[in-house]
């Protein structure tokens, strides 16, 4: 299965990170509303392991907060590697919101 894998560089440290980016699932919700029929997920520690399923494709995934570094891993079907490009974007863009 393809992955997506990014790596979001951050200055505030782990700890301040973390807080920051504990409501990104809240603002993917919020924001792709239309898009997202189901999404879930749980912090473990520094870890958020997720499900989101987008247009009937289920992408599976982690995001870790490291000390300088948000890395995101995702599996994607093969199905949406036309929209690989897209979905990278969109999550990019709200991790980087999340980390400002």
């Amino acid at each position: 299965m393809p992955k997506i894998n990014l790596d979001i560089p951050h200055n505030h440290g782990k700890d301040a990170s973390l807080e920051k980016l504990k409501v990104f699932l809240d603002r993917v919700k919020e924001k792709y509303a239309d898009k997202v029929s189901s999404l879930e997920g749980a912090w473990q520690e520094n870890v958020l392991n997720f499900a989101m399923t987008t247009f009937g494709i289920t992408i599976k995934g982690s995001l870790t907060v490291e000390e300088a570094t948000a890395k995101f891993v995702g599996d994607i079907p093969f199905a949406a590697m036309m929209f690989k490009g897209q979905i990278e974007k969109g999550i990019r863009d709200e991790l980087e919101r999340c980390l400002r």
